[in-house]
């Protein structure tokens, strides 16, 4: 499991045998998580986190979606 990046308590990662699925960010603080399409920034699933946090956490996809993507492509090219 990659991870990315760790930001205000957030551990954003991808799974090593994701490479076959579009670009997307795992997110997880605890027992919350959630996964983030990125292009366009979009929710696929979330288990724990309220509205709220996912709208937090949905802006910081947003703000580093080229670390995210130039990261993928780099772990899976």
């Amino acid at each position: 499991m990659p991870t990315v990046m760790r930001l205000d308590g957030y551990r954003f990662f991808f799974f090593s045998n994701e490479g076959n699925e579009p670009v997307h960010i795992h997110v997880e603080s605890g027992d919350e998580y959630c996964k983030y399409w990125i292009l366009p920034v979009s929710l696929a699933h979330s288990s724990g986190y309220d509205s709220s946090e996912l709208n937090k956490i949905r802006k910081l996809v947003e703000e580093h979606s080229t670390i995210i993507e130039k990261s993928w492509n780099e772990y899976f090219s």
